[in-house]
């Protein structure tokens, strides 16, 4: 598992271990992808039948500025972990996001609707799935809005503001599907045990805009912790910039994951009162 001090990655480790998977987590330090020698010295020693890539530059709007990185990173570097996988005939997932498309549809996007990347991130993004699909024992998920413990997060975000007292402003102009890191991490591992290949959606249920998704973040930890209402002024994607723009609708379609693993997407909504109660007993013991 390549990326084991991100969010994502330490999920994944330790749903291999929840199933007794050995398995050799490495972080930036131990595991530089770049570096086209580390990934295919790792393959070597380790001998892995599974290859999981969560290494990435998920900072969006740093991308803009930091092309060059973005690129080596989430783009490139996908072709060293792939060529680590291909020399022990390991299965490769390589994990690529929502932000693929420019956010013009009106319906879940499928895996074969056309990409249409609007920032750096999701253009470098892009060039790591063409990279990983290269490999015939690929797949590729897309997943989006993900949060959860272990790394920085809207709902952790959200947190820290509410905490401020002050009224917050969230856009809710931009709709997508929030997704419960430890909920992916079982996803992959059961595609993994499964001969699903290419492009596959993944995210948790339902539809909700950033607006939403604040809403029931603070309205829950407001219950929780027996704090008092707080106003959430809903906004537009124009009043609150960015320097990389966000697709306006980044829905995806998992009939494909489904019909391969034989269950529903969990509701985020699951994952959220979970990560909200890791936070509460962290806090009060």
């Amino acid at each position: 598992v390549f990326g084991v001090t991100g969010m994502l990655g330490r999920a994944v480790a330790a749903e291999c271990r929840r199933r007794g998977w050995p398995a050799l987590a490495v972080g930036h330090g131990q595991g530089d992808i770049t570096n086209p020698a580390t990934a295919s010295a790792l393959a070597a020693t380790f001998r892995p039948e599974l290859v999981v890539n969560c290494a990435a530059f998920t900072r969006v709007d740093e991308c803009e500025q930091q092309r060059a990185q973005a690129f080596a990173v989430n783009g490139d570097a996908v072709a060293h972990v792939a060529a680590a996988a291909r020399s022990v005939a390991a299965r490769l997932l390589q994990v690529s996001s929502d932000y693929v498309f420019d956010g013009t549809a009106t319906s879940p996007y499928r895996e074969d609707t056309a990409t249409a990347p609007l920032s750096v991130y999701g253009a470098a993004k892009l060039r790591g799935e063409h990279l990983a699909l290269h490999y015939e024992r690929a797949t590729v998920v897309r997943a989006s809005w993900l949060f959860g413990p272990g790394g920085p997060n809207f709902v952790a975000t959200m947190l820290k503001l509410s905490a401020q007292g002050q009224p917050l402003r969230v856009v809710s102009d931009q709709v997508g599907c929030p997704t419960y890191t430890p909920f992916l991490a079982r996803a992959l591992c059961d595609l993994a045990l499964r001969n699903v290949r290419g492009l596959v959606h993944y995210r948790n249920r339902d539809a909700v805009s950033w607006h939403g998704f604040a809403t029931a973040i603070v309205d829950r930890w407001r219950r929780f912790e027996g704090l008092p209402a707080l106003a959430i002024e809903a906004v537009t994607t124009a009043e609150f910039p960015r320097p990389a723009a966000r697709p306006a609708y980044s829905v995806l379609d998992v009939e494909r994951f489904e019909a391969a693993v034989g269950r529903r997407v969990e509701p985020w909504d699951w994952g959220l009162a979970t990560y909200l109660d890791l936070v509460c007993h962290r806090r009060h013991g």
